[in-house]
């Protein structure tokens, strides 16, 4: 491994220090540190500004007859550069312009002109210096590093002869080229397109020192390329032809050389000269310009004559004059990065839909469409290359980075989706949210995305199936979306299982040793040092204690520091699995002699019930998930107070764990439209919705009149109240309009219909013409509205239509929901037509998007713990009044104690029913609301009561999902997922 040296410049320093690492010598200018290039970040090197003119030293050191003095031609363009990225500085104050230079070899000299170019025009500077004998991976190795930096706009190569090969020049992205050599930007040149390429500096300069020497016009002239090649030899020829030159390219020792010379009225020559080719082959009145000594690559010749014309001194400015160029090439390419950074207007090819009757499978139909490639879809929608993390062909993780580019990008239109009371099998939110999209995008050219939730594996393998929609109006691949995904949901039990293991072995050691011995275990020796980590610093803090010396605590407040007393009765955090399993709803842990006897009951919860996947859901970034997760309390210690898993030191690690999962998932619908995937909370067990960073990002792209339309879980009563009071609270987002999905057959059990169960037939009721039934059950629809009214949101009522639904039931939903207060009702077909079956719920969207809306939050957050569920009990539910256990009040007044009584609630209740009882539909009334107990997620910011008995832990019913699923061994295929 050999080590490389990063320089960072600030002066000559009249005694340079001078240290050896791997038998190489590092010059450290001054005080600053040595740093290898593979060791950081090299965005973070940025030079300091300083002025000191080294044109004259170069001039002494040539031999020029330039007078020292720098030439105007180079001074304008450096000025009208100056001036140019100043201009760019003022009308974008974030862009901050940074040059990286790659130098493989010695050349002090070469280095301080381009710093003290680079101060005078105002950008920062990154200058990387290896050593001759880098290989040419190592060089193209740093070179990536640069291309992946963001904080780097430009890459300058300066290259010894070694180093100087196609596969190092092409390692620059095009797009921060300030060379001007990739093989892309040449190309453009070749075919023309003046204002897309990097012209080569030197190129540049010497076209424009010929034109100076000529005193006319180059149109006619013949000019020689003497020893010219590669990239220079490509673009002299291009720029030399548009001017009306006849080019000719030969080498030193081409018999035809003299004839050659003879006939030229201009020469570049490119290379040293031999010494044995005569000087007085060349005419005496030939203009010349030797750019064999190139101070911009660094290429500088040694123990070979150089040619120069007699009369024409100029010819030693090419140097000058291309380093001059080159910071004109970085002016342009800057300009066009702020120019990327730009909201794109969507450039989507939407993909074709052939409905079939009967409608097959919806994994059929999934299998029947050729998705678009992922990046593809990216810069459709216009994110840039660097903004998505590509997982496969159709899936891809967004950075966040992309909401600080596009944060004055005004939002979009912003759509719930929510639903009434459901029976077991849902009434398809999701198809809605993504055949609505399909309408709006596919249909009415109007921008849109959907955002969803990622499924859980527990009812993708139990009962419900999975969560991608259906028929005509699903994501795909549909078994990508309800499979893994990502890996959104393994992260978060990984996360959620290592502070739940550490809780448990913090008990077991603290039980186990004494004060002393905990301590030196917490904070060991090491290398004969003993140090605190900054966990455990913030800690100190929090204690009160303000020493950093481990030697220093006192006997008291070793204790203190070392034992969080945890009361084992208290402990809230469950370990999670993502899978239905009865039989972890009550374990017993700490079995195993090695414990020590050190035994408790617990239990196990469905990995989407976790307080890190609500987290995810309602962080607005990286530092604040993090604190998010330092917040999480545990259990209360044995004085009554909170012990978190920032006590527990585990912050870091969950965030470590954490750190892709908090980038959405980027998919696309059957007809090609863009979908969010993320987070995946249960709405009957936490606050069911997905990412408020979804959200944000979507609102961002679709731009100031696109819609965004996200689902919230359950019936309004559960999901919508929850993203009001707590997701909009969180992200400070205002909805533009509610959609709320009713079917026919969902009314008809809210009617007074037999009940549903899931994978059972449907009874005649729910298949035959019963208007009766449809106008009783609309009592819960109307309920609904007016839930949704309370919020002062505008509603579309959509009905997601069944082929048993006859036309008189469809009319009679439509007119009652329109009697009810909605803004219009609209039967929708997209489950057997896709994106065209819902284009009038679309137009009733837009319509309603553009009403008055008044929202508002149902409850202040000052209010009482009790108060805020009584008054979600009363409006939301239509209870009577509520009920508290003696655990539950009990658990109301230490929270209050604590400090958390003004956060928002999260109630977790049947979903089945308006009330606590599942059989209860309809609307019912006179009810005592009971609340079991309480609890606290501190971390993602609610108090959740339980209403009766709530299981955090589904389980598998007698014929789960999983009979019907199974993998084709020679294509891989899935089969049976629905």
């Amino acid at each position: 491994m050999r080590l490389s040296v990063l320089r960072r410049l600030a002066w000559r320093p009249a005694a340079p220090a001078e240290a050896k690492h791997g038998g190489k010598k590092v010059v450290s200018c001054g005080a600053l540190p040595l740093l290898r290039p593979g060791s950081g970040c090299p965005g973070a090197l940025l030079l300091p500004r300083g002025i000191c003119g080294t044109w004259g030293r170069l001039d002494k050191q040539r031999g020029s007859g330039s007078g020292g003095l720098r030439g105007s031609a180079a001074s304008e363009i450096i000025e009208s550069s100056r001036k140019a990225l100043n201009l760019l500085q003022r009308q974008h104050p974030t862009f901050k312009p940074a040059l990286a230079v790659v130098q493989v070899g010695e050349d002090d000299l070469g280095q301080e002109i381009i710093k003290n170019i680079a101060e005078e025009i105002g950008l920062n500077l990154v200058h990387i210096c290896l050593p001759r004998n880098y290989t040419e991976h190592e060089v193209i190795d740093e070179i990536v590093k640069l291309n992946e930096n963001p904080k780097i706009h430009g890459l300058l190569l300066r290259l010894s002869k070694e180093s100087y090969t196609s596969k190092i020049l092409n390692a620059v992205k095009p797009e921060k080229d300030v060379n001007g050599v990739t093989d892309f930007n040449l190309a453009r040149l070749v075919h023309g397109d003046m204002r897309g390429c990097v012209i080569p500096p030197t190129a540049s300069a010497v076209v424009k020192l010929l034109e100076k020497l000529a005193r006319t016009t180059l149109d006619g002239k013949k000019v020689l390329l003497l020893g010219v090649q590669g990239p220079l030899e490509v673009s002299l020829q291009c720029l030399l032809q548009r001017k009306g030159v006849m080019t000719m390219s030969c080498m030193w020792k081409m018999k035809q050389l003299e004839t050659m010379l003879h006939d030229a009225d201009m020469v570049i020559v490119g290379s040293a000269k031999p010494k044995e080719i005569p000087a007085t082959w060349m005419k005496p009145e030939m203009t010349s310009v030797d750019c064999s000594r190139d101070i911009l690559w660094g290429q500088n010749a040694s123990g070979e004559q150089s040619v120069r014309s007699s009369d024409s001194p100029l010819s030693e400015d090419v140097g000058q004059l291309a380093m001059a160029m080159c910071m004109q090439n970085f002016v342009k390419i800057s300009e066009q990065w702020i120019q990327t950074q730009q909201y794109k207007s969507w450039n989507l090819r939407c993909l074709k839909l052939q409905p079939l009757s009967p409608v097959p499978s919806d994994i059929e139909i999934s299998r029947g469409q050729n998705p678009k490639a992922v990046d593809v879809l990216a810069r459709e929608i216009g994110l840039l290359a660097d903004e998505i993390e590509i997982y496969g062909q159709t899936k891809a993780k967004v950075r966040l980075s992309l909401l600080e580019r596009l944060k004055d990008q005004p939002d979009g239109k912003y759509v719930l989706v929510a639903g009434i009371t459901p029976t077991p099998l849902g009434e398809g939110k999701s198809t809605v949210t993504i055949g609505l999209v399909q309408a709006l995008t596919a249909h009415l050219k109007v921008n849109s995305f959907a955002c969803l939730r990622q499924p859980s594996q527990g009812p993708t393998f139990g009962v419900k199936g999975g969560a991608a929609g259906g028929g005509y109006a699903q994501v795909i691949p549909m078994e990508e979306f309800n499979l893994h995904l990502t890996g959104d949901i393994h992260a978060i039990t990984a996360a959620n299982n290592l502070l739940a293991a550490a809780i448990d072995a913090r008990i077991l050691h603290e039980n186990t040793q004494s004060d002393k011995a905990l301590y030196n275990r917490l904070v060991p020796l090491v290398h004969g040092e003993r140090k605190f980590s900054a966990i455990q610093l913030a800690r100190l803090k929090r204690l009160g204690i303000t020493k950093t010396d481990p030697g220093s605590l006192t006997d008291d407040e070793i204790s203190r520091f070392a034992r969080l007393d945890i009361d084992t009765s208290t402990i809230t955090w469950q370990r999670v699995v993502d899978t239905n399993d009865r039989f972890l709803r009550k374990i017993t842990v700490g079995q195993a002699s090695t414990e020590k006897g050190f035994s408790r009951q617990t239990q196990f919860d469905i990995a989407v019930a976790s307080e890190i996947m609500a987290i995810l859901a309602l962080a607005s970034g990286l530092s604040d998930m993090k604190e998010r997760m330092g917040k999480i309390v545990v259990a209360n210690d044995k004085k009554g107070q909170p012990v978190t898993a920032e006590d527990l030191g585990v912050t870091g690690a969950l965030a470590v764990l954490m750190k892709d999962a908090i980038k959405p998932t980027l998919m696309q619908t059957l007809e090609g439209t863009p979908v969010f995937v993320h987070a995946g909370p249960f709405a009957n067990i936490a606050h069911g919705n997905s990412s408020v960073l979804a959200d944000k990002i979507a609102l961002k792209l679709v731009g100031k009149e696109g819609f965004v339309a996200t689902e919230a879980g359950f019936g309004a009563d559960i999901g919508m109240e929850k993203f009001f009071n707590i997701k909009c609270r969180a992200s400070g987002l205002v909805p533009s309009v509610v959609v709320l999905v009713a079917t026919v057959r969902a009314l008809k059990m809210h009617g007074g219909g037999p009940n549903v169960t899931a994978g059972a037939p449907l009874k005649k009721e729910y298949t035959e013409e019963n208007l009766k039934l449809v106008s009783d059950g609309c009592s819960n629809l109307r309920k609904q509205i007016e839930i949704a009214q309370q919020f002062g949101v505008p509603v579309v009522v959509a009905l997601n239509v069944f082929s048993t639904d006859s036309p008189a039931e469809i009319d009679l939903v439509c007119e009652i929901a329109k009697q009810s207060g909605a803004s219009d009702a609209v039967p929708c077909s997209h489950w057997s037509y896709g994106g065209r079956g819902a284009v009038e719920l679309a137009q009733a969207v837009r319509r309603a998007a553009n009403q008055q809306n008044s929202f508002r939050y149902l409850y202040d957050l000052e209010l009482p713990i009790v108060e805020k569920i009584r008054m979600i009990a009363q409006k939301i539910y239509g209870a009577e009044d509520i009920e508290l256990s003696p655990t539950a009040q009990s658990q109301i007044n230490r929270y209050t104690q604590q400090g958390f009584g003004n956060l928002p609630i999260c109630m977790a209740k049947t979903h089945l029913s308006l009330s606590h009882m599942p059989e209860k539909k309809g609307v019912p009334t006179g009810f005592i609301l009971p609340i079991s107990d309480v609890r606290a997620s501190i971390g993602a910011g609610f108090i959740y009561p339980l209403v009766g008995t709530m299981s955090t832990m589904p389980g598998l019913p007698t014929r789960p999902c999983f009979y019907d699923i199974d993998l084709d061994p020679e294509t891989e295929q899935v089969k049976g997922l629905f």
